[in-house]
């Protein structure tokens, strides 16, 4: 049950992570802060995904641990936009809410999954 609900919260995390990124590139112009970002607010659906269809437990434990460490790349990333003024700080607050959500989901998966190795 939690795996879906991640699939679906990080899809949707992801998709929002891309429009915002489009925005700041057309209105602002800035590319290397913006395709970190892009690359770590996709990332960590894609691994959950390819987490739920993992070869061994110890390989969903591995895709979900990886989906993890984007998380916190993608609230770094957050955080240095807000810092410098490409997103505002309600931007900011609601998407890095959204990661932590994910983060936590993610780290009692993995509590529960290296438990029943």
């Amino acid at each position: 049950m939690t795996e879906n609900k991640l699939i679906i919260l990080s899809k949707q995390f992801a998709i929002e992570i891309v429009r915002l990124c489009q925005t700041i590139k057309e209105d602002r112009g800035e590319k290397i802060l913006v395709n970190q970002l892009i690359r770590s607010g996709t990332s960590i659906g894609a691994n959950i995904h390819e987490g739920n269809y993992a070869s061994s437990r110890m390989d969903f434990i591995n895709k979900f641990q990886i989906a993890l460490k984007e998380c916190y790349e993608t609230e770094y990333w957050l955080d240095i936009l807000r810092e410098t003024g490409y997103i505002k700080e309600i931007e900011h607050k609601k998407l890095y809410d959204e990661c932590s959500k994910i983060r936590k989901l993610l780290a009692t998966s993995i509590t529960t999954a290296k438990k029943n190795i």
